[in-house]
C-alpha cells in the first residue's frame, strides 16, 4: 500500500559496499530504525507528518527508546502545516563526517511562500543522543522547475571519495545530487543533475531512488524506478546510472528490467551488489520469483503484491544477504488485504528457494495481532541488526486500524527470523496521533 507521497527505497549509505550498510544515528554501534509518520496529524494539522526513530539495544527495538520528530521539534526548520508530509521519505548517512549517521527528510507537499507544494528537504543530525531534532535545511536549487521537491531521496557516495552525497528528486526527471557531505547549516560541497534517458510525462518524476555499489568499483550507482507511458500504472521503467571518479554518468546510463521497487546488496558475496526488483504489473515477481516458484509460499494472484516492497539482510551470518519481501495485498482467510511477508535466504548460488524460505502473518503464530481486512502487514519491510548481535532482525510496517498503522519486531535467532520476543510498536506508544490516518510505519529510512 502507497500513500500518495510514498516514495524511496534505497539499500546504502555513505560509505557504500555491496553490503547493506545499517543506520547508527548515536554511535553505539548498534543499529537503529527511523520511519515515517507523513500523513499524521501534528497539533491538530492534518496531514503534517513526523517521523520516529527506534534506538537499538540488547533486547531489540521497542517505543521505550525511541524518538518522535516533526516539524514542531525544537531546532528542525519550518512549522507542521496541513498537507506538509514531512517523512514522506528518509535516507540516512553520515553526511556532516562526524562519526554520526543522520537523516535527509524530505517534506514533499510543503508550501514554500506562494510555491503550493513545493516541498522541502531538511538534514538532521545524528549525536550522542540520537537524532535530537537539530537540523538545517537543503535548499531547492530550482523551485520554479518542479513541485514536489524531495518527493525521492537516496545517499551513497557516486564519486567514492568517501564523502556522503545525497540524490533528490522532484516532479521532474531531473535528479539533484548534492555531493561531498554537508555543513551543519545544510550547505553542500557542490551540486550538479544528472537526467535519465527518459521518464514519461504527466509532471510525476522518478518514484523510487536506489543507491548501492553494483559494479564493485567503490562508488555507489543509482537506479532510477521511472514513470512511462505504455502500462496503465506508468511506474515500469528503470533506469542504471553508473557512478565514476566525477559523479553519477548519464552517459553510461542504460535501461533494466521492469520493476517499481529496487534493493541492491551482494546476494551472493561475489564483490559485487545485485539488483533486486519488485513488479508493479500483473502479479508481482522479484527477479523471476513469484508465488508460483517451487518453495515460495502462496499462489500468485493480481493484487497480492508480491515484491511491492523489498529490503536486504544477513539474517543468519553467513556473509550472505538474505531478502525479504512485501506481500501486502495478500489474502487471507478470506479476507481481503491482511498481507504478509516473506524470506529468501542467499547463498553462494544467490537467492535460493530450494529451502529454508519463511512466511509470516499475523495468524501466524507469535506474531502479535491478526489478520483482519486492509491491515496491509508488509506495507514496507526492513532489516537492521537492531540487537548489536551481528545478525540482521526483521521490522515490518502494516495499516493497522485503518491505517493506523503500526511496526511489529521479529528478531533474528542467529540463524533465522523468529516470533520469539516479537513485539509491535504503535503510534500511541510513540506519541503519533491517531487521528484520520498517520500511516504510522509505511516507510522505513534506508
Amino acid at each position: 500500500m502507497h500513500t500518495p507521497l510514498r516514495l524511496v527505497l534505497a539499500t546504502a549509505t555513505a560509505a557504500d559496499s555491496t553490503h547493506v550498510q545499517q543506520a547508527d544515528f548515536n554511535g553505539d554501534g548498534t543499529g537503529d530504525a527511523a520511519f515515517s509518520a507523513s500523513t499524521a496529524y501534528v497539533n491538530g494539522k492534518k496531514g503534517a507528518g513526523l517521523l520516529v526513530v527506534l534506538y537499538g539495544n540488547a533486547t531489540g527495538v521497542s517505543s521505550a527508546k525511541r524518538s518522535t520528530i516533526s516539524q514542531n521539534s525544537a531546532g528542525v526548520p519550518g512549522t507542521a502545516e496541513s498537507g506538509d508530509h514531512f517523512a514522506n521519505d528518509l535516507a540516512y548517512a553520515d553526511f556532516n563526517g562526524d562519526g554520526y549517521d543522520d537523516l535527509a527528510v524530505g517534506s514533499a507537499g510543503e508550501d514554500v511562500g506562494s510555491d503550493v507544494d513545493g516541498g522541502t528537504v531538511t538534514i538532521l543530525w545524528g549525536s550522542a543522543s540520537g537524532l535530537t531534532g537539530k537540523g538545517a535545511s537543503v535548499p531547492d536549487p530550482a523551485p520554479t522547475s518542479h513541485d514536489f521537491w524531495g518527493r525521492s531521496l537516496a545517499a551513497g557516495d557516486f564519486d567514492g571519495d568517501g564523502r556522503a552525497d545525497l540524490a533528490v528528486s522532484g516532479t521532474t526527471a531531473t535528479v539533484h545530487v548534492f555531493k561531498d557531505g554537508f555543513s551543519t547549516s545544510g550547505t553542500a560541497g557542490g551540486r550538479y543533475t544528472v537526467k535519465p534517458p527518459v521518464i514519461g510525462t504527466g509532471g510525476l518524476g522518478p518514484v523510487n531512488l536506489t543507491a548501492g555499489d553494483v559494479n564493485g568499483d567503490g562508488r555507489s550507482d543509482l537506479v532510477v524506478d521511472g514513470y512511462e507511458t505504455s502500462t496503465a500504472n506508468g511506474w515500469n521503467r528503470n533506469y542504471f546510472v553508473p557512478g565514476t571518479a566525477s559523479g553519477l554518468s548519464t552517459s553510461a546510463a542504460r535501461t533494466l528490467k521492469p520493476g517499481v521497487i529496487t534493493a541492491i546488496g551482494d546476494i551472493d558475496a561475489d564483490g559485487y551488489g545485485d539488483m533486486t526488483y519488485g513488479s508493479a504489473s500483473g502479479p508481482a515477481q522479484v527477479t523471476g520469483i513469484t508465488q508460483d516458484t517451487g518453495n515460495v509460499p502462496g499462489t500468485s494472484e493480481t493484487g497480492d503484491d508480491f515484491g511491492f516492497e523489498l529490503d536486504l539482510g544477513d539474517i543468519n551470518g553467513d556473509k550472505y544477504l538474505d531478502l525479504v519481501v512485501g506481500v501486502a495485498g495478500e489474502n487471507i482467510g478470506g479476507a481481503a488485504d491482511t498481507g504478509a511477508v516473506t524470506i529468501l535466504y542467499g547463498g553462494s548460488g544467490g537467492l535460493s528457494t530450494a529451502s529454508g524460505t519463511q512466511t509470516f502473518a499475523q495468524s501466524t503464530a507469535g506474531v502479535p495481532g491478526s489478520d483482519e481486512k486492509g491491515d496491509m502487514f508488509g506495507a514496507d519491510v526492513k532489516l537492521d541488526d537492531v540487537t548489536g548481535d551481528g545478525r540482521a532482525d526483521l521490522l515490518v510496517g502494516s495499516l493497522e486500524n485503518g491505517a493506523d498503522g503500526a511496526v511489529t519486531y521479529l528478531p533474528s535467532n542467529g540463524t533465522k527470523i523468529t516470533t520469539t520476543g516479537s513485539r509491535t510498536i504503535s503510534p500511541n506508544s510513540s506519541g503519533v496521533s491517531t487521528t484520520g490516518a498517520p500511516y504510522f510505519g509505511a516507510n522505513f529510512a534506508d
